[in-house]
């Protein structure tokens, strides 16, 4: 499990790179004050540090008292960040925008009101061309107050064209406040619970949204308006698990940054994030061959110059393209092949512990599982699943009852049946807790329960009976999760007809092909 540090000034330092490190020491030196050396002393011991302790910093550096040791602490910190805002960085439109507000503002109280002007136009125009409303809408506001305060010989009709644009953009804006808070309300209650598990949260999930969704929403055509629009939606057929609407979304959510190119390294983060959940919705329809597409396309973009820009994409687009790695090994039944992936995946988890949520953590100990599972290797499978089940995280119900349910299913592969009846009860017990219980759920229950007392030669007919009953379940979506994070019908398929389970898969694959 990744190590986390709950200081924010370790954190920030260890994120830092080589040239980072460099330019914060040179920032330092214009500085000689003896209170200004221990600050540099403070970074380099901190630097060195595997794991934050105050304790051991202390018993070490003798010249840093713990009676000064917050100040210092809250001191340095500031000046890393101010060492990190003078590398410029060329790529961002936010910190280039700001700073040429700065510059309007300079020579605005300089007197300079025409030059000030001219900045104005310039930050406008760059705003609208990269989609930046709330610095468009600043730059109007400053424009609206020299020309309100100061002659400055513009032409007659400026005071209402100015005006115009005010409303227009304040309209704008007021609808992606409401779009993206609908969006992030949707997305929150998937981390939280995951997909609708029954009726009655399918139909407070659709109230929810009919509610929120504003009717003039779809006449708007501006980019970010249209990027909420669409997330909206997308993360609404996901958690009905209806699929098709949710790759819809999706791909007209990538498909917006294909029509404005220059989008993606302004919005590098919404632009991974798309395709992720554009790789998901190929991935839960099975379109092989459009999903091959997609995964080749942001294989592309991870060794790309707008991938790599910043830790935060290099983090986002390592998750999201091995994710979907792992997922093609599941649809092409390669379980066995893909464990080649786990070892680089663990060293990137151990890398970016600093900077991974622990949801994305508990998807990759999951689908590291499954992997494990899907090639016979139920010891590991194990292994796996008890990083999630022994970690207390309030994250993703669904998850967790899989996870459990999973590990009751490796301990039956492994013939631990002294502990079996118990994890049965204590597995039940806490999806029905959850109110995670399905009638899929409740089937495999009820012949895992009396399955270990039989007779090996009666088990085969029991199979079939399970996977003939789990099959009239398939179709129905409030059902669809338990074959989505557990394919139990392989599993049984491999159980009938004594072969790997990764091997029917690969046969499915195969004949789909």
């Amino acid at each position: 499990m990744p190590n986390r540090s709950t200081d924010e000034l370790f954190q920030l330092i260890k994120t830092l790179e080589k040239a980072e490190k460099r330019n914060f020491k040179l920032f330092m030196k214009r500085h000689a004050a003896s209170e200004e050396l221990k600050i540099i002393q403070l970074f380099d011991a901190m630097d060195k540090m595997d794991n934050y302790d105050e304790e051991v910093l202390l018993r070490k550096h003798k010249a840093i008292k713990k009676a000064q040791l917050s100040n210092l602490k809250a001191h340095l910190y500031r000046q890393v960040l101010a060492s990190l805002r003078l590398m410029k960085d060329e790529s961002n439109i936010d910190i280039q925008l700001h700073e040429q507000l700065d510059h309007a503002r300079i020579l605005y109280n300089k007197g300079l009101y025409l030059q000030s002007l001219k900045v104005i136009s310039r930050i406008k125009e760059s705003a609208r061309s990269h989609n930046q409303i709330t610095f468009w809408l600043q730059a109007l506001i400053f424009e609206k107050k020299i020309e309100s305060l100061h002659i400055t010989r513009s032409f007659d009709d400026r005071a209402e064209q100015l005006s115009r644009e005010v409303d227009e953009l304040n309209d704008r804006l007021l609808m992606v406040g409401k779009l993206s808070n609908l969006a992030l309300r949707l997305y929150g209650w998937y981390i939280r619970v995951g997909h609708a598990r029954h009726a009655d949260e399918a139909r407070a999930v659709r109230i929810f949204f009919q509610d929120n969704m504003p009717r003039e929403a779809q006449l708007y055509t501006g980019f970010y308006e249209r990027l909420y629009f669409f997330q909206c939606y997308a993360w609404y057929g996901f958690i009905l698990q209806d699929f098709l609407q949710y790759y819809k979304s999706c791909q007209r959510w990538v498909d917006l940054f294909e029509k404005e190119p220059s989008m993606r390294r302004v919005e590098s983060q919404q632009y991974i994030k798309g395709m992720h959940n554009l790789l998901n919705a190929h991935f839960m329809l099975m379109n092989h061959d459009k999903f091959a597409e997609a995964l080749h396309m942001f294989e592309n973009f991870y060794r790309s110059k707008e991938a790599n820009i910043n830790d935060n994409n290099q983090v986002q687009t390592f998750v999201y393209l091995y994710i979907a790695k792992i997922n093609r090994h599941f649809m092409e039944g390669s379980f066995s092949q893909g464990l080649k992936l786990v070892p680089h995946i663990e060293e990137k988890l151990e890398e970016y512990a600093q900077q991974l949520d622990r949801h994305r953590v508990l998807i990759f100990y999951y689908k590291i599982a499954c992997l494990y599972f899907g090639s016979g290797d139920y010891s590991a499978t194990i292994e796996y699943l008890n990083r999630i089940i022994h970690w207390k995280v309030d994250l993703r119900v669904d998850l967790q009852c899989y996870a459990r349910l999973l590990h009751l299913i490796a301990h039956y592969e492994m013939g631990n049946y002294d502990i079996l009846e118990h994890l049965i009860k204590s597995v039940y017990r806490f999806m029905s807790k959850m109110k995670n219980l399905s009638v899929v759920e409740t089937e495999i229950f009820s012949f895992l329960r009396r399955s270990f007392h039989l007779d090996p030669r009666q088990l085969k007919s029991d199979f079939r009976v399970l996977r003939d009953r789990l099959k009239k379940f398939e179709g129905n979506p409030m059902e669809s999760r338990s074959f989505m994070y557990l394919d139990i019908i392989s599993w049984l398929e491999s159980k009938i007809r004594n072969i790997p389970v990764q091997e029917v898969i690969r046969e499915r694959y195969l004949r789909a092909k």
